[in-house]
């Protein structure tokens, strides 16, 4: 939610920037970088997924958004809304700064037992105010949990009166509250951020919180803030195991922001974890501060903002800033001995699949096999999957005329799968842009698989059924519109099948 750049400017710094920006003409417009079924605000500055709720068969999904520039300033509420998790409506602004604040990140949830006080299945919102800390600064107290309700299914917002609900107790990160009713305790939970680790809340009613417990002070990533958590449990073999989700800025395996994660118990008040090992949700450049939709029944639905800190103002496109990636189903899968979270499409995507589909079968790799004439009119919005009995190296070339290539292969020394961007097209508005990112291979088996989503300006890679994830963004001043596999090795490719992706209106 906040970034690395922080950390050097202060925010009434950042706000005359974003002031300045908006007296200042757009950039020319980029609509071959606007992605068709990831979401993108029409207009203007993105981060963060907020507020995440499914109810009454609309997913509602709020974000971090600054309608006046393109760049990070006095945060909003934005929100959008879909039926089906891949064609989405945006919708007016859902909540305005105020008196107590910016309205930073946090969550949504369905009162349906008006604990609140705010009516029978009211839509309630936790976030965090946050106020200038040059305002605040003798008491670092300028960041703080307050509610907002909605009794017209998200259409119209009213802030509580009482807001904060829970004040600060005197740190400067005190934020990003995932709240969720544990059945167990019979309470609402709140995941909090603060500092270096993950306070616990519980309340009766999401008015009055108590703290339970810390966790994480020692233990993860820490190599920069931890923000936006999440924790929810998800079934193993019949067991639960709780997954507790924490953003990191900077940190992340490849640079910059990324999403860790924990697998452990909790039993109402503390968090135990399985194993101090550091994992991650997505080893490319570009998931962060994603959390879960409430109310999805057994289906545990993620959604990550499609970005990372290091160049999130820089990227180049206009009239907006930034995107949201594909809503992912996660899921626990036991390898060995350990216990590793899984990601995966949502069904819903099989939706956006056009005719004329193309499936190759027993294709042999010896050094190159250029496949641009079996899958003529590449385009730039597609699914692709290939299989394989034996994984070797190999590499996956997306390329165009002007020698720009996107790469996705597999390193088999390394074990690991990469994409590497260093030439798929304009990086000079970040020197940390261009680059290959590799992920561990978590899979133990000879056969392998891959899906690769593409979508304009973005790539999402999942590897053996889900245990590895990369998504990275691209630049190319051409449409990569040619296809080869590369392989020293030899590669003989079980299955290859390419379909496009455009979402029909409805």
């Amino acid at each position: 939610m906040k970034k690395s750049f922080l950390l050097a400017l202060s925010l009434s710094l950042v706000a005359q920037l974003s002031q300045a920006q908006t007296a200042a003409p757009l950039p020319p417009a980029t609509p071959q970088y606007r992605p068709s079924y990831h979401f993108s605000p029409a207009k203007m500055w993105m981060n963060d997924p907020n507020g995440m709720v499914y109810y009454k068969g609309t997913y509602h999904l709020f974000f971090q958004h600054y309608p006046e520039a393109m760049v990070w300033g006095p945060m909003h509420w934005g929100h959008a809304t879909s039926k089906d998790l891949v064609h989405w409506q945006e919708q007016p602004i859902a909540l305005f700064p105020d008196k107590l604040g910016w309205i930073f990140s946090g969550s949504a949830v369905i009162d349906e037992n008006n604990t609140a006080g705010f009516g029978k299945n009211a839509m309630v919102a936790i976030f965090t105010h946050h106020n200038d800390p040059e305002e605040k600064k003798k008491t670092n107290k300028h960041q703080y949990q307050s509610l907002a309700y909605s009794l017209d299914e998200g259409q119209t917002w009213t802030k509580y009166a009482g807001n904060p609900v829970l004040p600060n107790p005197g740190i400067q990160d005190f934020r990003d509250p995932k709240v969720s009713w544990n059945t167990v305790a019979k309470k609402w939970i709140m995941t909090l951020a603060t500092k270096d680790r993950i306070t616990f809340y519980s309340s009766p009613n999401l008015k009055n919180w108590t703290k339970e417990s810390e966790f994480g002070e020692k233990l993860g990533a820490h190599g920069g803030v931890w923000e936006c958590p999440d924790l929810f449990p998800l079934t193993l073999d019949g067991k639960q195991q709780w997954v507790l989700l924490v953003s990191i800025n900077p940190g992340g395996p490849n640079g910059g922001s990324a999403t860790q994660y924990f697998i452990g118990q909790f039993d109402g008040k503390k968090f135990t974890p399985a194993s101090t090992q550091t994992r991650w949700v997505d080893y490319g450049k570009d998931n962060y501060a994603g959390v879960t939709y409430a109310g999805t029944g057994p289906r545990r639905i993620f959604q990550g903002w499609m970005s990372n800190w290091e160049y999130a103002n820089q990227v180049p496109t206009s009239p907006w800033r930034n995107a949201m990636t594909v809503p992912r189903e996660l899921a626990l899968r036991k390898v060995g001995q350990e216990v590793f979270l899984t990601s995966q499409p949502v069904k819903e995507v099989a939706q956006l699949m056009q005719p004329g589909g193309v499936t190759l079968q027993n294709l042999t790799v010896s050094k190159e096999l250029d496949l641009s004439g079996k899958l003529s009119g590449l385009g730039d919005k597609f699914q692709l999957k290939l299989s394989t009995r034996q994984l070797t190296d190999f590499a996956l070339v997306l390329a165009n005329t002007k020698g720009e290539e996107l790469v996705i292969g597999y390193d088999k020394k390394a074990n690991e799968y990469y994409v590497d961007r260093s030439k798929a097209g304009l990086a000079g508005f970040s020197s940390t842009f261009a680059g290959r990112h590799p992920g561990p291979r978590r899979a133990t088996t000879p056969a392998a698989d891959l899906t690769l989503l593409v979508d304009a300006s973005s790539v999402e890679v999942f590897a053996d059924n889900g245990l590895t994830a990369l998504t990275e963004l691209f630049f190319p001043t051409q449409t990569l519109s040619s296809i080869k596999i590369k392989s020293e090795a030899g590669l003989v490719i079980s299955e290859l099948s390419y379909i496009r992706l455009a979402p029909d209106a409805k």
